[in-house]
């Protein structure tokens, strides 16, 4: 028969055990971040934990870089735009356990000031990042290197060194899914994102001119200017920021000088990608260039 001392013990461990339990759901839910990194005028650090990309049926284990900056601040997309600008270089070559990182860029916006327009983001952006063990079962060491600017009236370097060791069994991160979420998808939804419907070259003056109509299923918000588009090559041959000609709720045009700023040489067979900003969903797709 037990005595009342080891009832007490027994009822009191049984508490804790259940705490733990109830606890440790949660200390998962969220996945993991390393410290955050301070540089002038923004700070950087690594996400990480499992989630599943919108179209994609089965959940990943994915990473994320955030940087944060004080309010109207702003950092640059792959393709900065035609004020200049710094795109982000991120570099993963010292991670261990790693045999492939893709970086995935959240659909940007047009950043109009004094200087011109830019592509990139305000405030804060996270840039969610595939991952590619060279084995699942064991951890990875995720060692990132980052060069990036980030501007007010004046454009700032910034750098930043962030490691974060990253378990097999890492939970679920609902920032990392939220980051996903704002990534151009290609295939598109077609419940959701806006896709580019037909394009052509039209020669004015003897320039050639990429034209593109855009189809969104959303009726875009009218105050944020309705659909919006950015173009980019794939192999950094530098194309302008697009030129809306026409919105009319449902579709857009959008035309770009392709002579501004490429040769007829680089033009030729080049890979352009338009990412299209909808109403609710954004998606990319990828022409060739006759």
């Amino acid at each position: 028969m037990m005595s009342p001392g080891t009832h007490r013990w027994s009822f009191r461990t049984a508490l804790a055990a259940l705490a733990m339990l109830a606890v440790a759901p949660a200390a998962m839910a969220d996945g993991i971040a390393s410290d955050w990194v301070e540089g002038f005028n923004n700070k950087a650090r690594l996400l990480a934990g499992r989630a599943t990309r919108p179209g994609d049926s089965h959940e990943k284990l994915y990473a994320a870089i955030e940087i944060a900056m004080p309010s109207h601040w702003k950092t640059y997309w792959r393709a900065p735009g035609d004020a200049g600008g710094i795109p982000p270089e991120f570099d993963f070559s010292a991670s261990e356990n790693v045999a492939d990182v893709k970086v995935l860029y959240p659909a940007p916006s047009r950043l109009i000031d004094k200087t011109g327009t830019t592509i990139g983001y305000y405030d804060a952006v996270v840039f969610p990042v595939a991952l590619t063990p060279k084995d699942p079962s064991k951890p990875i060491a995720l060692k990132l290197k980052a060069a990036y600017g980030v501007c007010k009236e004046l454009c700032v370097p910034a750098e930043a060194e962030v490691e974060l060791d990253i378990a097999p069994d890492t939970g679920v991160s609902s920032d990392v899914a939220a980051a996903l979420a704002r990534v151009p998808r290609s295939p598109a939804i077609p419940e959701t994102d806006p896709i580019v419907e037909k394009w052509q070259i039209e020669t004015r003056n003897g320039k050639p001119i990429l034209i593109f109509e855009t189809a969104d299923p959303a009726i875009p918000d009218t105050a944020a200017d309705g659909t919006d588009a950015v173009v980019d090559s794939s192999n950094g041959v530098y194309l302008p920021v697009p030129k809306k000609i026409k919105d009319d709720k449902h579709r857009a045009i959008f035309e770009v000088d392709l002579t501004d700023g490429a040769t007829a040489k680089e033009l030729n067979g080049l890979v352009v990608r338009i990412v299209v900003i909808g109403g609710k969903g954004q998606s990319e797709t990828a022409i060739t260039l006759p």
